[in-house]
């Protein structure tokens, strides 16, 4: 048996149900319809006890939710290698390729990096997770590259879940993007959810949702949905005009497809991202042929989990990571530099 802590604001006024959904951990995985089933089983204790309603109105405060035994697992161990970046008892620091799925899901049964944690920890994987999701403290997309901590005892899950929940973990990623961040943008100051801080960060704040019409995709609102905070700050810009950079973004939040989603609201999609990049072509003009021809056959979004900082759950003691950034976002960083480099354009003086 093992125990999450949600804490409920004041003010909150949705029902019981729908208020933990919104405010648990996402890699907690507990949907509404689960919270409904724990709370019926008289699994979840409130500020004030037991609550049994989860139609009724959330109190504000801390409650308690009892998560049962995993059940079966079904995902099988698989001697995939992995690029370890810290282990001791209690938890694992990975640096996933791009391209592996963090779990199994619909159409990802095997290949995982769950299949290969089960046959690298054997049994000292986390339960929180649940069957499908063992020792799974949060997570990256399948094709975005980098760190990530996989808890291996309930204790250690529950102290990183909190640090994720709470944001006192830090999390540092690289992305390339289309565009350039540019505080005397009038269209940046202008877009809803989007403000200047000191330095030229650029701070996105919106909540984050499921797609009206495609459950696969998020998207923006500002009506409902989870709050989602991140921070961009340009790192390097190509092109004249700049038309793509080397950006770095801090997230305060860690929502699905926070970074991708949010910098496409900015008008600054990711290359490469065949879901919420858009269709911005690539300027020959302002890149060079060879640097927009590289950008547009990029073949995954451009994003790398670089950092991962966090407090150790069982000593206390401060761990940070870095990762270096994977041979094909180098490599496409290499032809944007030697494109701008050439200068504007490859075409003759005067050619429009």
């Amino acid at each position: 048996m093992s125990e999450i802590l949600i804490l409920v604001p004041e003010g909150l006024s949705d029902r019981l149900d729908k208020a933990l959904a919104s405010l648990a951990p996402e890699e907690a995985a507990l949907s509404r319809s689960r919270l409904s089933k724990l709370i019926a089983e008289g699994a979840v204790c409130g500020p004030s006890g037991p609550v049994s309603d989860g139609k009724a109105k959330a109190e504000p405060g801390e409650y308690r939710v009892e998560i049962g035994e995993p059940e079966p697992l079904e995902a099988l161990p698989e001697a995939i290698p992995l690029n370890i970046a810290y282990e001791d008892d209690e938890l694992i620091v990975v640096d996933k390729p791009a391209g592996m799925v963090v779990h199994p899901a619909p159409g990802a049964p095997n290949g995982t990096l769950v299949n290969a944690l089960l046959a690298h920890c054997a049994d000292s994987l986390s339960g929180i997770g649940g069957a499908a999701r063992p020792g799974i403290v949060h997570r990256i997309d399948k094709e975005t590259s980098g760190l990530l901590v996989v808890a291996k005892s309930d204790r250690a899950h529950q102290g990183l879940a909190r640090q994720f929940a709470d944001h006192s973990a830090h999390r540092r990623y690289l992305a390339i993007a289309h565009g350039m961040i540019d505080a005397a943008d009038p269209r940046l100051r202008g877009l809803k959810g989007l403000a200047f801080e000191p330095g030229g960060v650029l701070r996105i704040t919106t909540l984050l949702g499921r797609h009206p019409s495609d459950r696969q995709r998020q998207a923006v609102s500002f009506e409902r949905g989870r709050h989602a905070v991140t921070r961009a700050r340009l790192v390097e810009s190509f092109g004249a005009p700049p038309s793509a950079m080397l950006v770095e973004c801090r997230l305060e939040t860690g929502r699905t497809h926070q970074i991708r989603v949010h910098m496409a609201h900015a008008g600054l999609g990711l290359v490469g991202d065949p879901v919420y990049g858009g269709s911005r072509k690539p300027s020959a003009k302002a890149l060079g042929a060879d640097a927009a021809s590289a950008i547009a056959a990029f073949p995954r979004q451009a994003l790398h989990a670089a950092e991962l900082g966090f407090e150790h759950p069982v000593s206390g003691e401060k761990l940070a990571f870095t990762s270096t950034l994977p041979s094909d976002m180098a490599e496409l960083l290499d032809i944007l530099r030697a494109g701008s480099a050439r200068g504007p354009s490859l075409a003759e003086p005067g050619t429009p």
